[in-house]
């Protein structure tokens, strides 16, 4: 949410509008609900040389959170697109390498409604997990009403639990079961684990699940919202987004929200640690919303999305920075919006999402690019 923006790596597609637009005015001055467009059709910018042969997957409604099978060869996304019969956040996969999204309609997975979001694939590519308020009626949940002069918030619905469909929307098996936040999950590379967030100890933290066993171990403790976790490519570090109230005026303002299944996502930086939960070390002290980060494919750094150098609250744009804080680089370029980056298996691929080339409305799409180091 999130994530996925997460999800809220996570942010949902819904709230991804509202968030380029108000995501850290810190006086909430703002008045406006959308962005501006993005201008032009630029596809590619110069600027940006990581990225070769860019590909636009989507054209239309709202994208985002696009993760790889395991093979490489399928990806599994969120979409509001009314045209796919989505009335809000839906879970969908496609062969982004076959099928052609302007005249083919991707497999619909969330076929038991609700709000979704936090889509990951499972070992063997025949299921997919994500994160859904199902349980509690086939009706999207009603998102809170930004008052004119309010803060910005996330809904963090307490119906949110994990399923695993398999690739025709059948669920297979349920993986939480409570009165809990529990999404945002992923799963690791070598496939026998699972991170994902869940406020059942009373605040948002990150969690494991051993998929076999299904043994479920808290691995943060920090005040605040940690969210969007990936592992890296050898499953020994996990790299998510976490708020950190400071004053006793935060910390009170962040627990009243939570109680109201609500979240301020205007303030966050990147952290790793161990799967254990050790070593945890924040790598970026940048300002503002940094968020859907994921390692590079050697584990020496990480791409994330952040609106750090904007003077309002968009831009957002994808940066990579070492893992240990250093080096900083600028990746992509859009007038608007770039987030949730994910690398492909073998690492010659990076999928994203975007507001480039929309035609001057407020979609965002997927994006496929060949990386170039």
């Amino acid at each position: 949410m999130f994530v996925q923006f997460d999800s809220l790596a996570k942010i949902t597609p819904s709230f991804l509008i509202l968030l380029v637009s108000l995501l850290s005015c810190k006086n909430q001055e703002k008045t406006q609900n959308n962005p501006a467009p993005s201008t032009g059709g630029i596809m590619h910018y110069p600027e940006e040389k990581h990225f070769k042969n860019m590909k636009q997957l989507t054209f239309g409604g709202n994208n985002a959170e696009a993760y790889w099978s395991f093979d490489g060869q399928k990806l599994t996304f969120q979409s509001d697109f009314k045209n796919w019969g989505a009335d809000c956040d839906q879970i969908f996969w496609f062969r982004p390498f076959q099928d052609d999204l302007k005249s083919v309609v991707p497999n619909y997975i969330s076929k038991k409604k609700g709000r979704t979001t936090c889509s990951f694939f499972m070992p063997g590519d025949s299921t997919i997990l994500f994160a859904s308020t199902c349980g509690n009626g086939e009706n999207c949940p009603i998102v809170p009403e930004r008052k004119p002069g309010g803060k910005y918030v996330w809904p963090i619905y307490n119906s949110y639990e994990i399923y695993i469909s398999d690739l025709n929307g059948n669920v297979v098996e349920q993986l939480t079961n409570n009165e809990f936040y529990d999404a945002e999950g992923t799963i690791s590379p070598l496939g026998d684990m699972m991170v994902f967030t869940s406020n059942r100890s009373g605040d948002l933290e990150l969690h494991t699940m051993n998929l076999k066993t299904k043994e479920i171990k808290q691995i943060t403790t920090g005040i605040g919202y940690d969210g969007g976790a990936f592992f890296s490519p050898d499953g020994k570090k996990i790299v998510f987004r976490a708020s950190r109230p400071q004053t006793d005026q935060e910390k009170m303002e962040y627990f009243e929200l939570l109680k109201n299944e609500q979240v301020q996502p205007t303030n966050m930086e990147i952290y790793t640690c161990n799967i254990d939960g050790t070593n945890l070390q924040q790598i970026t002290k940048l300002g503002k919303a940094n968020w859907a980060p994921f390692f590079t494919p050697d584990g020496k750094k990480i791409i994330f999305s952040s609106n750090h150098a904007a003077n309002r609250g968009f831009q957002f744009n994808l940066y990579m920075i070492n893992t240990d804080g250093t080096g900083l680089e600028k990746v992509s370029h859009d007038v608007t919006f770039d987030s949730f980056p994910m690398f492909s298996p073998d690492g010659k691929y990076l999928v994203f999402s975007s507001n480039r080339n929309n035609g001057g409305t407020r979609d965002t799409n997927l994006f496929l690019a060949e990386w170039a180091d």
